[in-house]
């Protein structure tokens, strides 16, 4: 009775709860905690979102996922890949940090939960087996440099405006250089030295809370933040006052056409489903022909709009007295569009700003069935890395420990994680490699220590936001950067190019492509995926098979690899590794015609089978019709070494019979002395 309901709510074998499993979980829990605030806050600007949400989703999500799960040390949260996938999927849809994004967002964590809820129900946790070592690893390395340069911008205080194309984005970074914002970049590296350093001196010091704290209170006190709203009329730079009205009106164009492009999608959606019915879709050709039109505007005004933000931050202005005036050495700077005719200027850096004190409210996820498709492919591949991620790390841990995994179950958690948690304002989580990393270095035993590191985040919403108002975002994007460059690894792919070059290319090609690709990294990994897929076939099509002899040492090996010489001339052993199926059989057949073609005289082709795991219907077909095709030129079909299951087939399908019971051999050297013994007595039998 116990094991039944501990499979159905797995968390009941953490109790009872002895004295040092409740202060290991403590010490972990409270550890934990001080990682996952300021992460928290790092990947919801990642993820396009305020801060708020970091925390939102480092509440529920990790009660739900830990108490569901399997590992015991493995910590559900925010993570730096999905952030970035997440907004990547919904920047096409709605503006980063507007109200309708994060519907969405919320939205799209709902459907990533559903997805490995099913997967996991269903035990399919297998799927990920097609990803290989050298996709991810290529995929990784990618997601990690585009995730960190992504922060680059909030390091040196210039605007990042994103596009579909992720490497013309960083370049406009790159030529604002001469723009930057050095208190901001003094801040960053300072935070980046107290974390990297702390580190190095005290790993067991929370080095990253110490850079936050210290990185808050300098910019309190040095007044970091300096923002004022004008009305534009008070600004006396007519190329600024144009620029910032041609701004808002491409802002007004780009919310206008995305909210039409919506409604279009809509008509067409319902349009669709009328010719599904059989009803006649009038007006479908128009509609779509309108949403191409409303396309181009869109991506138009997004263009005008990112080519006016950098343009505006480029040109400074001066005060004087109640005036701004443009000035070559200014200090202020065009910050955000404010209510009515007015602008915010800046002539400081940028801070979190306000965080909503207290809990996220149950609130039921907005479903926006017009992009539920749109959506549902980026969803399928979040949900496949996430699970991918977090199977790693419990896999990781657990070689550790000695604690046995249960993938299905873990798929369960985190999708119930998902779930529960998009009621509660999250957006899409998983399991992070630093956090475990650190709950199984504190001593973490049960997955008591998540909800202890949930309690540390309650804590901070209910009383801590206001003191996290000066906190630098450069700060939390160096912590972004500092994560996500540590996953870099070259090493993998240069073993994978000693061992298996295919393999090792196919990573390559997915790394490039994924930098190309980006900000849309699922088409990324899909290709990868598809060129393992297309490469297997390959391999599987054209299987290892070749023409063997004895090498010095008595074992075989093939002639052409080894330059060997052949056994003989009258019979020919064939090595063929690789199962016989519809999709080499022609493959099977030319190898042994091609032998035949090179020794003519040839009476045998033995075919060496241990390599041979399974046969089927198309397999046995085509032995049947090879061996007939042999022997009407006098030549024998021989097999050797077969396993019991292909043996089996052999036999249920009368190819014994049509191959010749003497034909079959039980090992490959019993073959070889009997072939041998044949050529012996035929060449003493032969006329003088």
């Amino acid at each position: 009775m116990r094991r039944l309901l501990e499979n159905v709510f797995p968390f009941l074998h953490w109790f009872p709860v002895s004295r040092q499993t409740l202060r290991g979980d403590l010490i972990a829990g409270i550890t934990v905690a001080l990682v996952l605030i300021p992460q928290s806050m790092a990947y919801a600007q990642l993820a396009g979102l305020p801060v708020v949400y970091g925390l939102y989703a480092s509440l529920v999500p990790v009660v739900i996922a830990s108490m569901w799960g399997s590992c015991s040390q493995l910590h559900t949260g925010p993570v730096a890949m999905l952030s970035l996938m997440s907004a990547a999927a919904l920047i096409p849809f709605a503006s980063p940090g507007s109200d309708r994004f994060i519907e969405l967002s919320i939205m799209l964590a709902l459907m990533v939960g559903v997805l490995r809820l099913v997967l996991g129900l269903l035990r399919l946790g297998v799927i990920v087996n097609f990803l290989s070592s050298p996709v991810i690893v290529g995929f990784t390395n990618a997601a990690a440099l585009i995730i960190g340069l992504s922060q680059f911008s909030k390091v040196l205080g210039v605007p990042f405006p994103r596009t579909d194309f992720y490497l013309g984005d960083l370049w406009n970074v790159v030529v604002q250089v001469p723009e930057a914002h050095w208190p901001t970049i003094l801040l960053a590296l300072g935070a980046w030295a107290v974390m990297h350093f702390g580190r190095k001196i005290a790993p067991a010091f929370p080095s990253v809370l110490a850079a936050v704290v210290l990185a808050t209170g300098v910019s309190a006190a040095i007044g970091f933040e300096r923002n004022t709203t004008v009305e534009l009329d008070r600004v006396a730079d007519a190329t600024f006052t144009d620029m910032a009205q041609d701004y808002a009106a491409a802002t007004e164009s780009v919310e206008r056409l995305t909210e039409r492009l919506s409604d279009l999608n809509d008509r067409i959606r319902a349009r669709e489903e009328d010719a599904g019915e059989g009803r006649s879709p009038s007006g479908l050709a128009d509609a779509r022909a309108e949403r191409e039109q409303v396309e181009a505007e869109l991506e138009r005004a997004k263009a005008e709009r990112n080519e006016l933000t950098i343009d505006l931050h480029a040109r400074t202005l001066s005060r004087e007295e109640d005036r701004f005036v443009a000035a070559e050495e200014g200090d202020w700077r065009f910050n955000r569009l404010a209510e009515g005719n007015a602008v915010q200027l800046a002539a400081g850096g940028a801070v979190v700003g306000t965080i909503p004190e207290g809990l996220p409210s149950f609130q039921v996820p907005v479903v926006d069935q017009a992009l539920f498709w749109e959506l549902l492919p980026a969803a399928l591949v979040m949900a496949l890395i996430g699970f991918m991620e977090a199977t790693s790390i419990s896999k990781a841990i657990a070689a550790r420990t000695g604690e046995r995994i249960d993938t299905s179950k873990e798929l369960v958690g985190q999708g119930l994680g998902n779930i529960v948690g998009s009621f509660f304002g999250s957006y899409t989580v998983s399991g992070s490699f630093s956090r475990s990393a650190v709950a199984a270095r504190t001593g973490a035993k049960t997955g008591l220590f998540a909800i202890i590191s949930a309690v540390g985040v309650m804590v901070v919403l209910l009383y801590l936001t206001p003191y996290l108002y000066h906190l630098p975002q450069a700060v939390l994007a160096v912590i972004v950067m500092t994560a996500v460059f540590g996953l870099i690894r070259v090493q993998p792919l240069v073993q994978a190019w000693k061992v298996e070059r295919s393999a090792a290319v196919i990573g390559i090609i997915t790394f490039l492509a994924t930098l190309y690709l980006a900000p849309d990294l699922a088409n990324g990994i899909l290709l990868g995926v598809v060129l393992t897929v297309l490469a297997y076939l390959i391999q599987t099509m054209r299987p290892r098979a070749e023409i063997v002899a004895r090498r010095p040492d008595g074992s075989l090996g093939g002639i052409e690899a080894h330059g060997l010489e052949p056994m003989s001339q009258e019979f020919v052993p064939v090595r063929f590794d690789g199962s016989l199926s519809f999709i080499n059989v022609a493959y099977f057949e030319d190898i042994v015609l091609e032998a035949l073609a090179r020794f003519p005289s040839a009476r045998t082709i033995l075919v060496i089978g241990s390599g041979i795991n399974s046969i089927d219907s198309s397999g046995e077909e085509k032995v049947r019709e090879v061996a007939q095709r042999l022997k009407s030129q006098g030549v024998s079909l021989a097999f050797s070494s077969l396993k019991s299951q292909v043996r089996r087939v052999f036999e249920e399908g009368n190819l014994v019979d049509a191959i010749g019971p003497d034909n079959i051999y039980n090992d490959k050297e019993q073959a070889l002395r009997v072939l041998q013994e044949r050529e012996r007595q035929r060449a003493g039998s032969a006329p003088a």
